[in-house]
């Protein structure tokens, strides 16, 4: 109830702007822009129809609430679909749309200096559909909508720290580390047996900290995730990720360095006219299925690389084994597409930033602990299964062969 009421306070706020102004908060981010029209929409559908089920009609009863129809409203260069009611006038027999959907089908984005003045918070019943971005760091932080925001937030928080992972079988764990918003931020990324991705965890930290990396990873076996069916772990070559798997999951885990960071590590030792050429050479020879081949190719091009630059071969040396486990599986050509990379988790990085991008000044650490937690759940929502989820089920069977985990009885 108390959300609910939460909700209308910031709808009510909302409606009491001038009209520039609540354009001007439409357009500032989608998933607000659509909640929002959608209001906007059924506010005019009251004035003419009244409220659903209420007898006393305005206007004699002339208009009539007529279902809804798909449609969409364009906010800079992007559309986004919204149910467009329909009224029936009683009088000309004609239905048609609000009057405010055409007023809504193209919104310029607002400018910087607007987006600086004000900007709306707004919660939803499931919090889960949380849109707000920017009350806290706009000098909002003790207006009832930033407090209905900061009431959501610590709630999704508290959520997302103490989800139970024990209700979902992973097969694979991302871990990568990103500077966003002016911090190094390890986000460790799950993916299950059946392809969803999973956003797990965050701490504030570099890659290279394996302590606080593995308290990351043991925050998560507190919350009942499960790898004693085998885990492949895909990082970026960190030592601080590497020792942090170890041990946290010991045996148990097998680990996927990512090639596009292994060939960006080695064509940065080599001039400029040196590295298209060998970023082909190692996109092809990582791009062969078969493990002996690909190796034979990499090994190749090391020895190439000792006669003009030591360092780039070093480079493409160290840790090479652990670049080809896919390889090694047998799975390039059904898995690789995911599984050979941290793209997976790129992905999540670049969609972080048009989130919490927008902040221009962080209070604390609690404050951007709560932001990263609302927008993980926003994005979750949103992503899509990996590529050939189907064919999980045999990666799941070549780690436990790998690994030497014994299959499960049958009761």
């Amino acid at each position: 109830m108390k959300n609910k009421e939460n909700v209308a306070q910031n709808l009510d706020w909302y409606r009491n702007q001038s009209l520039e102004t609540q354009i001007s908060l439409f357009g500032n981010f989608l998933e607000v822009a659509k909640l929002l029209a959608n209001q906007m929409l059924e506010e005019e559908v009251k004035e003419k129809a009244g409220q659903r089920y209420d007898r006393e009609k305005p206007s004699s009863g002339r208009y009539s609430r007529w279902g809804s129809n798909p449609g969409s409203i364009r906010i800079g260069e992007e559309k986004v679909k919204i149910k467009v009611p329909r009224i029936h006038d009683n009088q000309s027999m004609i239905t048609e749309s609000p009057d405010s959907y055409q007023k809504l089908k193209s919104i310029e984005l607002p400018s910087e200096a607007l987006m600086k003045r004000i900007i709306l918070g707004l919660s939803q019943h499931d919090y889960q559909e949380v849109v707000k971005m920017g009350v806290e760091s706009f000098g909002l932080s003790q207006s009832t909508v930033s407090k209905a925001f900061i009431e959501e937030s610590t709630k999704a928080l508290e959520e997302f720290e103490k989800r139970d992972l024990g209700l979902y079988d992973f097969i694979a764990l991302v871990i990568d580390g990103k500077y966003l918003s002016k911090e190094n931020t390890v986000i460790a990324l799950g993916i299950t047996i059946s392809g969803e991705k999973i956003p797990l965890g965050f701490i504030q930290t570099t890659t290279e900290n394996s302590n606080a990396v593995k308290g990351l990873l043991k925050d998560l076996l507190r919350r009942n995730f499960k790898y004693t069916e085998g885990i492949l772990a895909l990082v970026d070559g960190s030592k601080g990720l590497r020792k942090a798997i170890d041990e946290t999951f010991g045996k148990y885990a097998l680990v996927q360095r990512c090639q596009w960071h292994k060939r960006a590590n080695v064509l940065s030792y080599l001039s400029q006219e040196h590295q298209d050429h060998y970023r082909g050479k190692l996109q092809r020879a990582y791009s062969e299925p078969d493990y002996q081949t690909a190796k034979s190719k990499l090994k190749e091009i090391m020895i190439e690389l000792m006669k003009i630059n030591r360092s780039a071969a070093r480079s493409l040396e160290e840790g090479l084994e652990e670049t080809l486990t896919l390889h090694r599986l047998g799975l390039v050509e059904q898995l690789g597409r995911s599984f050979t990379t941290t793209n997976l988790i790129e992905n999540l990085n670049s969609q972080l930033k048009k989130y919490i991008g927008r902040v221009k000044r962080w209070m604390n650490s609690e404050m951007r602990s709560r932001w990263m937690a609302v927008a993980l759940f926003q994005i979750e929502r949103r992503m899509r299964k990996v590529n050939n989820y189907e064919k999980l089920h045999l990666l799941r069977t070549a780690l436990k062969t790998e690994l030497k985990i014994k299959q499960k009885k049958a009761a």
